[in-house]
């Protein structure tokens, strides 16, 4: 029996491109090789039909140890809250005012990126900051 050992999150969006531009900044990630046979993804759009352009994006982990993230474009926009979202771990181990303040400051890193923040779940040890991206998808600082 065989089980799945890797995978990609897929994202559904306006802008493929500036949302995994995004993700690469909050991750620390790159901008995924574009499709064989091109040299750049500027190569590859031109030679997709103009409605096709800028349909999708990716990004992966240099370390190759996260998933790829995959961007396409759809139609319609964000009307409900996500079933799944991200946990950006920024605080793993830390506790009380030493773990609110990791997670302040990375809040702040990305909300100067363009995030919204949401709310802040703290109860004096433990905390969680709930944050939406730059289309409105939730995820959380951990």
């Amino acid at each position: 029996m065989s089980s799945a050992k890797r995978f990609q999150v897929t994202f559904d969006c306006r802008e493929p491109e500036r949302v995994a531009r995004f993700w690469c900044e909050v991750l620390g990630y790159v901008v995924s090789p574009p499709p064989a046979g091109f040299a750049t993804w500027d190569d590859f759009d031109r030679s997709r039909p103009p409605e096709d352009r800028g349909s999708w994006f990716a990004c992966s982990d240099p370390t190759e140890v996260g998933p790829r993230l995959f961007f396409q474009r759809v139609p319609e926009g964000k009307v409900v809250k996500n079933r799944v979202h991200l946990d950006v771990r920024v605080a793993t181990g830390l506790v009380g005012e030493e773990r609110l303040a990791a997670l302040e400051a990375e809040c702040a890193r990305l909300t100067a990126l363009g995030a919204v923040r949401e709310r802040l779940l703290y109860d004096g040890t433990d905390a969680c900051i709930g944050m939406l991206d730059i289309e409105g998808n939730e995820f959380c600082l951990d």
